[in-house]
């Protein structure tokens, strides 16, 4: 099993930063990839970013050239750096892990195994 904790999330303006924290516990040794999603109310789930431990990232179209993600292995911990935040990055952003890569994840069609709570980010206009 793997516990996944988000934070760093809050309220800023347009155009402001933040920087999520999700830190993993447990049989870390066995995730092989970390994806943050967010979701917006009424809006459908979106991955947002992903990594894993073959050197393989993924950026949405929405948030490419802004937000950067990034792993630190020694903490046990995936972080994602947001600039330039909008509006419409206003969600709760969860943190979630899996033993496969990114790659097989996208293959099977399926979600990661492993999820956080979720932590509010707000962007004010």
């Amino acid at each position: 099993q793997v516990q996944l904790v988000e934070s760093g999330g809050g309220s800023v303006q347009s155009g402001g930063s933040l920087r999520l924290s999700c830190v993993a516990s447990g049989n870390t040794h066995s995730i092989d990839s970390m994806t943050w999603f967010r979701q917006a109310p009424g809006k459908e789930r979106e991955e947002v970013a992903a990594w894993d431990r073959y050197g393989n990232t993924f950026y949405a179209d929405s948030v490419k050239g802004r937000f950067t993600i990034a792993q630190v292995h020694s903490e046990n911990t995936l972080y994602l750096k947001m600039d330039s935040l909008k509006p419409e990055d206003t969600a709760i952003y969860t943190c979630a892990a899996d033993p496969r890569r990114i790659s097989t994840i996208r293959a099977l069609g399926v979600s990661p195994i492993y999820w956080g709570q979720g932590t509010q980010v707000t962007v004010s206009s």
